[in-house]
């Protein structure tokens, strides 16, 4: 398979598999989107995709690479001069549906704008947008997005381009996992993968979950993005766990009772402050947070590290074994510091 690069993020072969997400903002109100483009960089994404709706969109570009570390993809659709502008102003890599833009002469300049400044275009066919004769052919089926695929791949390997990647979706979880499989097995490009429109934070995440933990078992996929009607850091969130769940993530697992008429602290507002800053600790530790000493050292034993909470305290256990105990002040500050002292340790052994 062709390494692919995103400026310096090398995508394809064995190299590990990248996170990205996509703005919900309006690109034009730049002090919005590098705002939560910096939430996604925090949150955990290596890549983030910008909407390029129109002329002004594509301008602000400049302006917010200014601000921002992470490469931006800009997401065209019909218009081959907001490529070009968007090219022009710095962007790191191009989703673009060639099909879209039907005159040669302009996907030709597009191309060799890109092929000039090293910009990698993902070519992005879903479901829902194949043209009028595919669909007619095939169908809503595999089988019309693999030759949607082929017929852009043709487009760009006639013009001497080869820096691309694919991603084929689908609302259908059938159809996106058998479309990706046949693309495995046909393309020599790095694959996207993702479930389009895959729905709210809960539907959406276990729909997510499944096709998308399916396909990576498989080791189908070097670039992945959840799509979720939320809080674009949310997905993140989840793809952080799809990830972990396949063996393609090191990162804490936290695992937590789900409290009783035993608890007597605030655990639900403590796992919500502690997770995200767990979470984002690179260490494959199995973490505890439990509502009271009955489900603590002991229902999870195996636990590197965990609390269980008492009255106005908890106790801190490692492996079972009670440590020591924590005002109910002071839980976050020093749990942390002793979930850091043991990834410290464990680096040294």
């Amino acid at each position: 398979m062709k390494t692919v690069y995103v400026r310096d993020i090398p995508i394809g072969n064995n190299h590990p598999i990248v996170i990205q997400s996509m703005t919900n903002t309006k690109t034009k109100d730049i002090s919005a989107t590098i705002q939560q483009i910096n939430e996604l960089v925090t949150a955990g994404s290596q890549i983030v995709r910008l909407a390029i709706a129109d002329m002004e969109d594509a301008e602000s570009i400049k302006e917010i690479k200014k601000q921002v570390s992470v490469p931006l993809v800009a997401d065209i659709h019909f218009d081959y001069r907001l490529a070009l502008k968007a090219i022009e102003n710095g962007i790191d890599k191009l989703r673009l549906n060639p099909g879209n833009i039907k005159d040669k002469k302009q996907i030709t300049e597009v191309v060799l704008a890109c092929k000039e400044k090293k910009i990698p275009i993902r070519i992005g066919i879903n479901g829902g947008s194949l043209n009028k004769e595919i669909y007619e052919k095939y169908g809503h089926t595999a089988q019309a997005l693999i030759e949607s695929a082929n017929e852009h791949i043709k487009i760009l390997e006639e013009l001497d381009f080869h820096d691309i990647i694919i991603s084929l979706k689908d609302t259908d979880i059938d159809i996106t996992l058998e479309a990706n499989r046949l693309a495995s097995s046909s393309f020599n490009y790095p694959l996207h993968i993702g479930l389009t429109e895959a729905g709210t934070i809960c539907s959406g995440t276990v729909r997510s979950s499944y096709v998308l933990g399916t396909l990576l078992k498989e080791k189908i996929g070097n670039t992945i993005r959840v799509s979720l009607t939320a809080n674009p850091t949310e997905e993140i969130k989840v793809v952080k766990e799809i990830l972990k769940m396949t063996g393609n993530y090191s990162s804490p697992t936290i695992i937590s009772c789900p409290t009783c008429g035993r608890t007597d602290y605030n655990m639900l507002e403590l796992i919500n402050k502690l997770e995200p800053m767990i979470s984002n600790l690179n260490y494959p530790l199995k973490v505890a947070i439990m509502g009271c000493v009955v489900n603590g050292p002991g229902e999870a034993k195996d636990a590197d590290i965990g609390i269980a909470g008492g009255k106005n305290q908890v106790i801190l256990f490692k492996k079972g074994q009670i440590v020591k105990t924590i005002k109910e002040e002071n839980i976050i500050n020093e749990f942390m510091k002793e979930i850091q002292t043991l990834i410290d340790e464990k680096n040294q052994e």
